[in-house]
């Protein structure tokens, strides 16, 4: 080869480098300016309601039964909340058991449920699964059963014997914290997930996280932790201390699947040192609860979190509920994904450190109930 022609094509193959490159960098911006769009779209404020606008009436003289998983999680104690209000206005007497954050007790308390002979159940925070043997009872005893968080997806669950399970999307729940990493970090998120592989739907919003964070070219997925939520006050110290050891200024962002996590991460980040504004900041994919508020408010090791309206998802479960007991189909209502900041913390229910929409979900359901 002469030396003309070994410069030419040395010419040429770095000019397609460049253009790869460049290629790749127009790819990795777009990922972020995409992440940003979303991130956008997530914390609009909620002003008009969106769920059904038809139904049955109110079925008269109704006995349900609230089982939760545990009343101690904010998240569902909300629900419970939402459920006895709803059933006040259906005229419906209410009873709620505790499973107090054990798979024992969850199933004791189902037990107890079959004995009350209740006209429905509603499932609050579980796995329907964990409990498909206790379930075939209530299913062969004929009580409509409907769930939340019972599963990674919502709509009806046959094979569980489930009218409905009500959430809001886990999939986007989970992305949409991701997008935020990437989108505050400018595409260079270094990342930590924790999960609970115990429930079906903690798994599916850590799995949709680290396809977020994998598909940002700049972004790199530190670790992903299973660390029981039930034991979050004991783990979370060691694992924050094991983290910082192991991964430094590279641990930039921390996604959860529960605001529960970081009820223990701050404390050991201000033992080693770090400050509430610096990195790792903490984003929940979940929750939403009355701390983690407070701390996003703060700006206190929290920048974000995913909550759900949780109070209005115990209206729609007595509807859905309403809905079975009248032979007729669920409403297949879907909850938008909605994110909260420091910018968007004052509205929709924010000053009350709780996701509660100001869109009139009371007073849209109260009209088909009541009419």
């Amino acid at each position: 080869m002469s030396l003309e022609v070994f410069r030419r094509t040395r010419l040429l193959v770095c000019v397609a480098l460049i253009s790869l490159a460049s290629i790749a960098q127009a790819a990795a911006d777009e990922f972020v300016e995409q992440a940003r769009q979303r991130v956008e779209a997530a914390t609009q404020p909620w002003t008009t309601w969106q769920g059904p606008d038809s139904g049955p009436v109110a079925q008269a003289g109704k006995q349900v039964l609230f089982i939760a998983s545990d009343l101690r999680n904010s998240g569902v104690l909300g629900v419970s909340e939402g459920v006895k209000a709803a059933a006040q206005v259906m005229g419906w007497k209410l009873r709620i058991l505790d499973g107090q954050g054990s798979v024992s007790g969850r199933t004791a308390a189902l037990n107890q449920g079959i004995v009350l002979k209740p006209d429905g159940i509603i499932l609050g925070g579980f796995d329907a699964r964990e409990q498909l043997s206790t379930l075939k009872k209530v299913q062969a005893a004929k009580i409509p059963v409907v769930g939340w968080h019972a599963g990674p997806s919502a709509g009806p669950m046959a094979e569980e014997g489930l009218f409905v399970n009500v959430t809001t999307d886990p999939g986007d729940v989970a992305k949409i914290a991701a997008y935020y990493a990437v989108a505050q970090s400018d595409g260079k998120a270094g990342v930590v997930i924790l999960t609970d592989s115990l429930y079906a739907v903690a798994t599916a919003k850590s799995d949709a996280m680290a396809e977020v964070i994998k598909q940002c070219s700049g972004c790199s997925l530190l670790a992903l932790e299973d660390s029981p939520l039930a034991e979050t006050s004991s783990r979370m110290p060691q694992l924050t201390t094991s983290l910082l050891q192991r991964f430094g200024d590279k641990w930039n962002y921390t996604l959860g699947i529960n605001d529960l996590y970081f009820d223990f991460i701050g404390s050991s980040l201000s033992r080693l040192g770090r400050k509430p504004d610096q990195p790792p900041l903490s984003l929940s994919a979940g929750d939403g609860s009355e701390s983690a508020y407070q701390r996003i408010r703060k700006s206190s090791y929290q920048a974000a979190t995913v909550p759900e309206p949780v109070t209005l998802h115990g209206w729609q479960l007595i509807d859905e509920l309403n809905r079975a007991f009248a032979g007729v189909g669920p409403s297949n209502y879907v909850t938008a994904v909605h994110l909260i900041t420091a910018n968007n913390i004052q509205v929709d229910g924010g000053p009350r450190n709780t996701f509660d929409p100001d869109n009139g979900y009371a007073a849209a359901y109260r009209k088909i109930w009541q009419r």
